[in-house]
């Protein structure tokens, strides 16, 4: 007898659990996703000249930027003529231009851009490769730094002609770094940095 409610308990045990599983069983689980990052649509490339129309002057080069880029000049101040921008304001992103005349100060220019723009960055950097620019016949002459990791600045560079002409610049996000998603715009940007040097021409004062 007792083994027989015994087993009649564990029928009724077995039938709950099953109209249980019947209400429930076909109902979605939900599962957390995983992180993503928004798409970003990135226009195609397009370049205009620099200084075709006067914009800077005081700035003695020519190359050509992106279209979807605005020039625009840091400050106005007199003390420093050479700083200038092209602004990304749809990326957040900018690239700071500095021109400098050598003025016979070539190892000190090169190495304030190596300790302001490369080396502060160098305890958050995964690694740091190094591209060597070598353009004799336009005169072209410096080094381009890939900063690899969750860094500031990603691209920075310097490159002059050794004897007159300098030009540093900088990739900046107006945004909390983070290398995995930016990969793309670092990428398309450093494109267009690459396309200035190689347009780059330094003007006769």
């Amino acid at each position: 007898m007792i083994m027989e409610k015994i087993k009649k308990s564990n029928i009724i045990a077995l039938l709950l659990l099953f109209v249980v599983c019947s209400f429930h069983g076909c109902k979605e689980v939900t599962v957390p996703k995983p992180e993503g990052y928004f798409r970003i649509d990135l226009p195609s490339k397009n370049y205009i000249q620099f200084n075709q129309t006067g914009q800077l002057p005081d700035i003695p080069l020519e190359f050509e930027y992106p279209s979807y880029g605005i020039i625009s000049g840091r400050n106005n101040s007199p003390s420093e003529p050479g700083w200038f921008n092209i602004e990304f304001p749809r990326f957040k992103a900018m690239i700071y231009l500095t021109y400098k005349d050598v003025k016979g100060e070539l190892a000190d220019l090169i190495e304030q851009t190596y300790t302001m723009n490369v080396k502060s960055h160098i305890t958050k950097a995964d690694a740091i490769n190094e591209l060597v620019i070598n353009d004799k016949d336009k005169r072209i002459f410096g080094i381009l730094y890939d900063l690899k990791g969750n860094t500031a600045t990603s691209v920075q560079f310097y490159v002059t002609d050794s004897i007159n002409h300098y030009l540093r610049g900088s990739l900046y996000f107006d945004s909390e770094p983070n290398a995995d998603s930016l990969a793309p715009v670092i990428d398309f940007f450093r494109t267009d940095i690459i396309h200035l040097i190689e347009t780059l021409k330094w003007k006769e004062k």
